[in-house]
């Protein structure tokens, strides 16, 4: 019987990608996290590391969600596991608004945390597992489009809900939350009921499936299980050098907003810093670079997703971390506000292509079998990176508020060298357990 062609199918494949590209931009908005980072401190006179601890929870319990995800996905379907993450994570903002309403730390972490971390992490995998089947074709370019919506999150977020919000809700955190938390659910349950796996057998017209990409055994060979993939050296690398792209960037999500203020405040009288309009200027200027950088945090994960596919996944990782340390080691010696927005940019810009290079990394050397356990599982990096980060920046800025900035910049190019080091002894074939590792 010949496979179904893309014409013979329905849905169609470009409206499950839209409804996938759309569910990521939803989820994406935990990226404005600095955004509220200081009205949140000041809302329950809590500590940068205290209110910190929201985020990192969200992004820790995300790598955990995705990882039981990826597992769990061939049973349960892409639309069942879609919509149960965007309702947890629309619950998530619900049940941080209360928390902010008690002013309790506990339930901000339990509902932002713990609860809306699962959303995420249930309603990110299941997109990209579920789209890279439709478009075996266009690996590289397609998940690198559908994660470029999380990408896109923070600047909805930062340029859109929240400040509509905030205007009308005269700046009541509590409400905010509440309104943010129902626009979610709506969008992310109806984006999520479109995610369907391909019917069997599918591959799109003219193409043809190539004889290194198939997952099958060579005769007389054991396929490759899960277990053996995920114990592997490759995999091992690939997990490493992904968990220290995204500490770099991660450090810069969780605080742009406030270490650009902080380089602002050197440039202005100390005793304006009292005066409503200077404190609003602060922090619009601090929005628009979280906007800024969510462009090319988005933009990222499709350039970069799309090059590899050009150039090979590894050399990809190579110039990715290559740069990055270079922009790490300049904002050491930057006073320019400018030049630190263009340099924060760049990272992002390549945090993101981390994300849209790694599925199809992970397809090319485990195949389309593992896929989704496989990528669900390496997205324990990102919940790794997620505490490991944010926590490192909020440490620093309690306990040496005059160097945080130089220390963060410091460490994060001694991860970027490590992560580099290694992307020396990553190798990009299909893993095979005889090989050695």
């Amino acid at each position: 019987m010949e496979p179904e062609t893309e014409t013979k199918c329905r849905p169609n494949r470009w409206t499950i990608a839209i409804a996938g590209t759309l569910l990521q931009l939803a989820l994406g908005t935990v990226y404005a996290w600095s955004y509220f980072q200081q009205p949140i401190m000041a809302a329950g006179k809590w500590t940068n590391a205290q209110a910190a601890w929201a985020f990192s929870l969200a992004i820790f319990f995300l790598g955990l969600a995705a990882a039981w995800g990826g597992v769990n996905l061939p049973k349960y379907g892409p639309r069942k596991l879609a919509m149960s993450g965007g309702f947890l994570f629309g619950l998530g903002y619900l049940i941080a608004a209360y928390a902010l309403y008690t002013k309790s730390l506990p339930v901000l972490y339990a509902g932002y945390g713990v609860i809306g971390g699962v959303g995420l992490g249930l309603g990110y995998v299941t997109p990209v597992a579920t789209v890279a089947k439709w478009f075996p074709d266009k690996k590289g370019f397609i998940t690198g489009m559908v994660v470029m919506g999380f990408g896109f999150g923070a600047l909805v977020m930062t340029k859109v809900l929240a400040p509509v919000f905030l205007a009308i809700t005269d700046n009541d955190l509590v409400r905010v939350f509440s309104y943010i938390g129902i626009v979610m659910l709506v969008i992310t349950l109806a984006a999520g009921g479109f995610l369907v796996d391909p019917p069997p057998g599918f591959r799109p017209a003219g193409y043809t499936v190539p004889a290194s990409a198939s997952s099958r055994a060579p005769a007389g060979q054991a396929a490759v299980t899960a277990r053996q993939g995920i114990l592997s050296g490759k995999f091992l690398i690939m997990w490493t050098v992904f968990f220290l792209n995204i500490v770099a960037g991660i450090m810069f999500i969780g605080f742009q907003s406030p270490l650009l203020q902080d380089l602002l405040k050197k440039t202005i009288d100390p005793a304006a810093l009292g005066d409503p309009q200077v404190v609003a200027g602060l922090a619009a200027a601090g929005a628009t670079l979280i906007a800024a950088s969510s462009i090319f945090n988005g933009l990222g994960r499709f350039f970069w997703g799309g090059l590899s596919d050009r150039i090979g996944r590894v050399e990809t990782f190579r110039l990715i971390l290559g740069t990055q340390i270079a922009v790490f080691i300049a904002l050491l010696f930057v006073d320019s506000p400018l030049v630190f927005g263009i340099l924060v940019c760049y990272i992002l810009l390549c945090y993101g292509g981390g994300f849209g290079s790694m599925p199809s990394f992970v397809l090319d050397v485990f195949g389309p079998r593992l896929m989704p356990v496989v990528y669900g599982t390496i997205l324990t990096a990102w919940g790794c990176a997620g505490i490991v980060g944010p926590q490192i920046v909020a440490f620093l800025k309690d306990n040496f508020s005059q160097q945080a900035a130089r220390y963060t910049f410091t460490t994060a190019a001694a991860l970027l060298l490590l992560g580099l080091v290694l992307t020396f002894v990553m190798r990009s074939g299909q893993y095979a357990p005889e090989q050695a590792d």
